[in-house]
């Protein structure tokens, strides 16, 4: 990775002081400068955040100048989410998309490829939506739900008074999904993050 050691070098910064910042032991960043390595994903944007740069001219990409700097931060898109496996260690990443620092701040953030076409016209395939990281939302917001153990599913949250939960499609063609407390706790069914964005794809 020659940019990464460039970047370090226009900083003034020693690989034992930067190694240090990134958590990481000297000898494994010099294996990165000298390509015999990569960091993984995660590590990669946290390096684009530090230098205010995005992954792709990490990786050899899009010309920035060194005084470029990104405002905001740049977070994972999954094309899937599995049961029972942390956000931060899911492979399954196709790209990543940036969001502003104000938001960035609120919580931590992933972003999700859309599957289906139950939440069209508003939510269409393809599209990506922001997702922040929370076990519970209010009736009335769109959030990701996984239930079953099955992947992760996107739709409109309503709660009735008796604990049951109803998924709500956007696509009449699609019936709404109730789950009873009891089957919420057996099945299980729980959210995982509210949309908070969409990123429509053309």
């Amino acid at each position: 990775m020659r940019r990464l050691k460039e970047l370090r070098s226009q900083r003034g910064l020693r690989q034992i002081d930067f190694a240090k910042d990134m958590g990481i032991l000297q000898s494994t960043l010099s294996s990165w400068e000298n390509g015999r390595y990569e960091p993984d994903s995660e590590m990669l944007i946290k390096i684009a955040n530090y230098f205010g740069v995005t992954v792709d001219y990490l990786l050899g990409g899009e010309k920035v100048s060194s005084s470029t700097k990104t405002k905001g931060k740049w977070i994972p898109v999954l094309g899937d989410v599995a049961a029972g496996i942390p956000i931060e260690a899911i492979e399954d990443i196709v790209d990543y998309e940036e969001i502003d620092a104000a938001l960035a701040a609120t919580g931590d953030f992933f972003g999700l490829r859309i599957k289906g076409s139950s939440m069209e016209p508003r939510i269409r395939e393809g599209d990506v939506v922001i997702v922040r990281k929370q076990d519970d939302v209010d009736t009335g917001d769109t959030a990701v739900v996984m239930v079953n153990g099955d992947s992760a599913t996107v739709k409109r949250i309503k709660k009735e008074p008796d604990g049951s939960l109803v998924l709500i499609p956007n696509n009449p063609a699609y019936d709404a999904q109730h789950f009873s407390p009891a089957e919420i706790l057996n099945k299980p069914v729980h959210i995982i993050g509210k949309v908070v964005e969409l990123r429509g794809k053309f």
